[in-house]
């Protein structure tokens, strides 16, 4: 059993079978649309947004695996707002408001790959990629709904699971 891992980096829901993948996948005798097609379901929730994907492949037995990489944080905020980038001048001109809601949401899913400890920091972390961005959160800067968070009016929604 000889296992290929290959990485790319496709637009959700959009893959084809032309480069990057067909090139890679048919020297190797796969299905290359059986791998475009599964790596398009898995990616369909991030539709037009850039998305790392690992395909591990079994050479003998012709099996595959699809797992979908981390977004970054840039990427989950601007899904969440529907915009295509954030602000050149993220102090004065604002691209969007978040809900409270939806960046713990997005804390929640980065959580994994975030040096922070707890949901609270993590929730800081993505707050401040929205202050750089120029995204507001329940129309108040990003700076500001952080203050709050340090000093913990938002601690009942950012209560974790025992």
């Amino acid at each position: 059993m000889v296992e290929k891992t290959l990485n790319f980096i496709v637009s959700g829901g959009e893959a084809t079978g032309g480069p990057p993948i067909g090139p890679a996948l048919g020297p190797l005798g796969f299905n290359i649309m059986a791998v475009v097609n599964k790596i398009n379901e898995e990616t369909a929730e991030y539709r037009g947004v850039k998305v790392p994907v690992d395909v591990t492949l079994d050479t003998d037995t012709k099996k595959f695996t699809v797992k979908v990489g981390m977004l970054s944080t840039y990427a989950l905020i601007t899904q969440a707002l529907g915009i295509s980038k954030g602000s050149q001048t993220p102090n004065t001109d604002y691209v969007g408001d978040l809900t409270f809601d939806q960046v713990v949401n997005i804390a929640g899913r980065k959580r994994e790959g975030l040096l922070a400890a707890s949901l609270k920091s993590a929730v800081r972390e993505i707050l401040g990629s929205c202050q750089s961005m120029g995204v507001t959160v329940d129309s108040r800067s990003a700076m500001e709904v952080q203050a709050l968070v340090a000093e913990g009016d938002y601690d009942p929604k950012l209560a974790e699971p025992v």
